[in-house]
Parts: structure tokens; sequence; C-alpha cells
């Protein structure tokens, strides 16, 4: 067999591509612990200022706060005056402050530091089979659980429920709708806040979620939200409900197959179920181009395909795919299926499908 010949050029580029992700790792870390402590919004729309006042904002350190500076200044992330002086430029802030929302990295950043918790865990699952089970995530929940919340108050009301053709109108009349693997709880509570005359469940297998999603429900005085403990894969429920959700919960499901039937068969006839998951194409060479593609194959190596295989499960992994879940969607029962994007959201598909 004939050897290529050696590219010097290739390896180069390639070194310096190792040399950025190196870099672009360990400012990761530092970013997220800007972020935890509010470090970027405070300094959002405020002049220059020193290491020394910028930590008197903040109520923190100063030493600390002063190479916390140095490392967001040689990662091109603020900007220094060269006389003692730093600022974040608007345009950065409106990628890396609570301000945007949605939009905001930094958020997604933060889940570096909490994966790395489990690495030990993860290299022993490849060596030895199984995986890491979810209760080695509770802060890394906790974060996902913090963008959720921002990503729905953002779009769940004013975007993503007016995707479903006549669903608003339906609401407002009143009508059963259930969230599988509900989290915190945060969907149910928005909806049922603005939509008194339906009845709203939330489910979910963490007893921690359910209890801090009751806890919100309490503190809005909702009547008509309820929360259950209760194993997606095993609903039970004989057309129930004429509205059912799901967002990002399908695809770490120890056996997803079964969650969609039990979806289904809770349906009521003509019912409508929403599942927004994450819109990946399972071919590499097309997953390549899209914008979070190793962000999203990381995340599900590190967490989501593993906390399935923990448990014995399917192991289908965040990058499922849209044809994949188009098969999965059928064998379930599901023959109508619509799918839909989100402008500001460029991670997952919206699935809308019929009974």
């Amino acid at each position: 067999m004939t050897m290529e010949p050696f590219d010097q050029t290739k390896a180069a580029a390639f070194q310096t591509r190792m040399v950025d992700i190196l870099n672009s790792s360990f400012l990761a870390l530092a970013m997220s612990v800007g972020h935890h402590l509010g470090l970027f919004d405070m300094m959002a729309g405020r002049d220059w200022a020193t290491s020394a006042e910028t930590a008197e904002a903040a109520r923190l350190q100063e030493r600390y706060v002063r190479e916390w500076l140095a490392a967001m200044v040689v990662g091109r992330i603020v900007e220094y005056n060269g006389a003692g002086k730093y600022r974040l430029p608007p345009e950065h802030s409106a990628a890396i402050s609570r301000e945007a929302g949605l939009a905001n990295m930094a958020n997604r950043i933060c889940f570096v530091g909490y994966l790395g918790q489990v690495v030990d865990e993860v290299v022993t699952a490849f060596r030895e089979g199984g995986g890491v089970p979810y209760s080695r995530y509770p802060r890394f929940l906790d974060q996902i659980a913090r963008n959720g919340v921002a990503g729905l108050d953002a779009n769940l009301l004013g975007v993503m429920l007016p995707l479903v053709e006549n669903l608003q109108p339906r609401l407002r009349s009143g009508i059963d709708v259930l969230d599988v693997g509900c989290g915190h709880g945060h969907a149910i509570n928005l909806m049922a806040g603005v939509y008194p005359a339906s009845r709203f469940l939330g489910v979910d297998v963490a007893v921690q979620s359910i209890e801090r999603a009751q806890a919100e429900a309490a503190s809005l005085g909702l009547q008509n939200a309820r929360f259950e403990l209760r194993d997606a894969a095993a609903l039970g429920e004989h057309e129930t409900f004429d509205f059912i959700t799901t967002f990002d919960a399908i695809h770490d499901q120890v056996d997803p197959a079964a969650v969609l039937r039990g979806i289904y068969a809770a349906l009521r006839p003509g019912g409508t179920y929403l599942c927004v998951d994450i819109g990946g194409s399972g071919d590499l060479l097309t997953d390549m181009q899209h914008p979070l593609g190793p962000y999203l194959y990381t995340a599900s190596l590190m967490h989501c395909m593993t906390v399935s295989l923990a448990d014995g499960g399917a192991g289908l992994g965040t990058m499922w795919g849209e044809p994949l879940a188009r098969r999965m969607f059928r064998d379930a029962g599901f023959d109508k299926v619509e799918v839909k994007r989100v402008a500001d959201d460029p991670t997952d598909f919206y699935y809308i499908l019929r009974k």
C-alpha cells in the first residue's frame, strides 16, 4: 500500500487548531466563572473601569477580579486600554450577558466545567460499558433548567405555541395538556398562568425537579397546574390529553420508543404533540456543517447518551437526527409529521405531530 506523503502545511494548520482548542477550553472555564459571578452582566453597558472599581461594583476580591480580567483580555473577550482600565464592549455583551436572553452563549459555556467533573466516569464506561447516571449531574441539570427557563420565557408563548395551528384559541377555551419530562416545570407554569381555563400536568422521574415545579406553581398561585413523579416510558394514559409537549426530553430517554408510544396513546383523537428536540441530521458529513456540531456531539457523549446507557437504555444520543426521529414517530403511530424551525434557535427542530 502506498503511503501519502506527509503534508507539512496540513500538519502546521492542525497544530494551530490544537492551540486554539487548548486556549478556548481554558477560556471557557474562566468565562463560566465570570458568568456565575455576574461579572459580564455587571460590566455590560458600563464605561472603562479599573480592576479595583470592577471588584468593588461586583463586591468581589480585587486580586481575583484582576486575574480574571487578564484572562478575558488575552482571550479577546474584554477590552483593555493599556493604562489599567477595562470594558466589555456592547458587541460582546450582546452575546454573553443576561440581557442577551436566549442568545446568551455564556450559559452554554458553563457546561464545560460541569461535564469535566464526570470525565473519569465516562472513561470507565468506555472500558466497561454502562454509563454515568443522572445523579452524577446535579449542577449540570440545574444549568440546563436555567437555560430552559431563558428559552421558554423568550419563545414559548409568543413563538413556539403559535407554531401549532389553532392551538391558542383551544387553550383559551380549556383543554388538557401534558408535558413529559417536565424538569422544573417552567413550561407548564407559564402556560397555566396564561390559560387558566386549561388543565396542565407535568411529569418527570426526578424528585427534585417535581418539588421545584410544585414550588414555582405554588408561588404563582396556580390552581390549574399539577406535577407528578412518573416514568415517561410508563405513562399509562389512554386518550386523556389534547396537547402534549416534550422539550429536549426524548433523545436521552432510557426507552425513547416506549415514551413515544405512550404519548401517542395518551393523546385524544385530533390531539397534537409538540416535540422540541435537537436538530441534527444523524449524518456526520451534514452535521460537520452544523454551527454547534462539536458542542452537541460532545454533550451527547458526556451526558445525553451515557445517562441512557447507565440504565441499560437505547443510548439514542443528542444528534439522533430528523430521519431517525421521523421513523420513530411513525413506529409510535404518528403518520402526520410537520417540522418547523425558529429563527433564534440554532439548536432545535420543532416536530408537530397530530393523531
